[in-house]
């Protein structure tokens, strides 16, 4: 457990579920850093075979908010294009992970918390889910892989749409474009359903 995680074993899987003293669960540099650091560690779990499936949770209002844009505000030159690398080096770590990472989503993803979940296998959606990533309104644009990952999920003509307008996506619209694999009132229990079918490595 971090400041920024809790990491719990279940059912042959290991459970990632991000957390924050505002529920927001914003993601900074120390918590870039300590979130990768973990996901590592878990690396070696699963090339062990200990665990099948990584799943990656938030609370039931927040997957994750995104980058802290108020620690942005402040970067320099040097010091944003640093803060993009470690942003794109966690979800290059989770989109390499050597067994199934799947998603369990409630309430808002946007920005990088977005980034996040579609380096993800399988993202599983509750009702009251909300995608977005207002880079564009605000000036800014995603550095963290999430350009390449939704065009390649939903076709680049409707990423485009959903990154320039900044355009606020809810579940049923998500599911229908293929941004998420179902939509779920217990998207936890239902990560689990899917986890039950995969094997462990080894």
């Amino acid at each position: 457990m971090s400041e920024y995680s809790l990491v719990q074993r279940e059912q042959g899987c290991a459970i990632l579920e991000l957390i924050s003293p505002d529920d927001t669960n914003k993601l900074g540099s120390a918590c870039i850093l300590a979130l990768r650091g973990q996901v590592e560690e878990l690396r070696t779990e699963a090339q062990a075979g200990r665990i099948k499936a990584l799943i990656i949770t938030g609370n039931q209002k927040f997957f994750s908010a995104g980058a802290d844009l108020n620690e942005i505000a402040k970067l320099s030159g040097p010091e944003a294009f640093e803060f993009s690398r470690r942003g794109q080096k966690l979800t290059d770590t989770v989109d390499r992970f050597p067994v199934s990472v799947i998603a369990s989503i409630q309430g808002y993803c946007m920005g990088g918390g977005m980034d996040l979940a579609l380096a993800c296998d399988y993202r599983l959606a509750a009702p009251n889910v909300v995608f977005g990533h207002r880079g564009a309104s605000l000036g800014l644009i995603t550095g963290w892989g999430g350009t390449q990952r939704l065009a390649r999920l939903i076709g680049k003509p409707r990423a485009l749409q959903m990154f320039l307008l900044s355009e606020m996506v809810g579940a049923e619209e998500a599911r229908r474009i293929g941004l998420v694999d179902k939509i779920t009132d217990d998207p936890l229990r239902r990560a689990f359903e899917v986890a039950s079918g995969l094997q462990a490595p080894g």
